[in-house]
């Protein structure tokens, strides 16, 4: 059998921890920034878990993590 293949795209914006929950980026944070308020901008810092409806279809997407 061939191997599965990773989604690229998939693979540079998630990370599977180690106890199997799935951290991902903040969105809204690349450009356009001058409209947004510095309170909105510190509270999109760091990262965050991917929301259970969307866990399956994200391992999914990487078959090897």
């Amino acid at each position: 059998m061939p191997k599965m293949k990773t989604k690229k795209g998939a693979a540079k914006r998630f990370r599977v921890r180690a106890s199997g929950s799935v951290k991902r980026g903040q969105a809204f944070k690349r450009h356009i920034l001058t409209k947004k308020t510095t309170k909105n901008k510190r509270q999109l810092r760091g990262t965050m878990n991917v929301h259970d409806t969307n866990v399956d279809s994200v391992k999914a997407m990487l078959p090897y993590a």
